[in-house]
């Protein structure tokens, strides 16, 4: 009897954005036995169509580690047709659709669905065999994007719900930041800090709501994730179920982190340092972030920002 090929384990980094899913990738990329992919909802448009910079510094298509990957999911990228990928994935991969994808069952679904989850399910075993790692993980943070990947059967699914202060998350929303993959003349968009409080709300909620439908769900705060780098991810790290041998956390000294490289195909631009990294929380829109606007996502997010232990007023010093 041919033995069973065991499920490979997607660790869902989700979240709202510019919440630390980026850093927190990166150390999850330094354990044994982890393989980080990046945001692979944003594969097919920005890796396949747009051909952008991995974060080892190549063009996706010339990524020696991508195009193993490839190879090993469907016999090469060139026999992958990206523009239909990206379209379904466009079509399918929306937060108003979370209440439909959440009655489907792996293998159901209408055809844009069906070609997400069937295109995820080659990438993810193409990863695993040309990587040999057990566990793979995607920062593509949106709670739609977790309904779609619990729809593959050949996968585990485990989401992290990472939390971070919602008013640095507003903050971070209205710097002007480069893409540097795409060029220096890209910027990321910037949003209004009541509309980043809103999405905050909905994307934490939906995430957390995932639990319903009995996909494994651990939360975790940005701000705990710099202040006790070892700690939390030693959490997350179990949470992932791996046991690794002792010294896999020797890349970590206190709150200090050396990073290699990568090949996420996207995500934040810290995602091109390698290097020592110092670990600290960024409170900056303590004084920045005007106080109309801090007062405005504090009322916006309130209920939350109890739930997660965050103080209304802004003002405690994280431990």
């Amino acid at each position: 009897m041919k033995a069973r090929t065991p499920r490979t384990t997607v660790l869902f980094i989700g979240g709202g954005g510019r919440n630390g899913s980026t850093l927190l990738e990166r150390m999850l990329a330094e354990v044994p036995d982890v393989a980080a992919l990046g945001e692979v909802r944003h594969l097919p448009s920005r890796g396949l169509l747009a051909d952008e910079r991995c974060s080892c510094g190549e063009p996706f298509s010339a990524c020696p580690w991508w195009t193993k990957v490839g190879t090993a999911a469907f016999g090469g990228w060139d026999r992958v047709d990206g523009a239909a990928w990206a379209a379904a994935q466009e079509a399918a991969d929306r937060h108003r659709r979370l209440p439909g994808l959440a009655r489907l069952r792996p293998g159901s679904g209408d055809r844009n669905v069906k070609t997400v989850t069937e295109h995820l399910e080659a990438l993810y075993d193409g990863a695993r065999a040309s990587t040999g790692a057990p566990v793979l993980v995607d920062s593509s943070k949106h709670a739609s994007t977790a309904a779609l990947v619990r729809l593959v059967p050949s996968v585990e699914l485990r989401v992290v719900n990472l939390v971070r202060d919602p008013r640095g998350v507003a903050h971070s929303w209205t710097k002007v930041v480069h893409r540097p993959e795409a060029g220096q003349s890209e910027l990321m968009p910037r949003y209004r800090p009541a509309r980043t409080a809103l999405w905050w709300d909905g994307v934490h909620a939906s995430l957390a709501a995932l639990r319903a439908l009995g996909v494994p769900v651990l939360g975790a705060r940005y701000e705990d994730l710099v202040t006790d780098p070892r700690g939390q991810l030693a959490r997350i790290v179990d949470f992932a179920g791996l046991r690794p041998a002792h010294g896999w956390d020797r890349f970590l000294s206190g709150t200090t982190a050396d990073l290699g490289a990568t090949h996420s195909v996207a995500g934040n631009p810290m995602r091109f340092r390698t290097g020592r990294l110092e670990l600290r929380p960024d409170v900056a829109w303590r004084e920045e972030l005007a106080a109309r606007d801090r007062r405005a996502v504090t009322a916006l997010t309130a209920p939350l920002l109890a739930a997660y232990h965050y103080p209304i007023n802004g003002r405690r010093k994280i431990a």
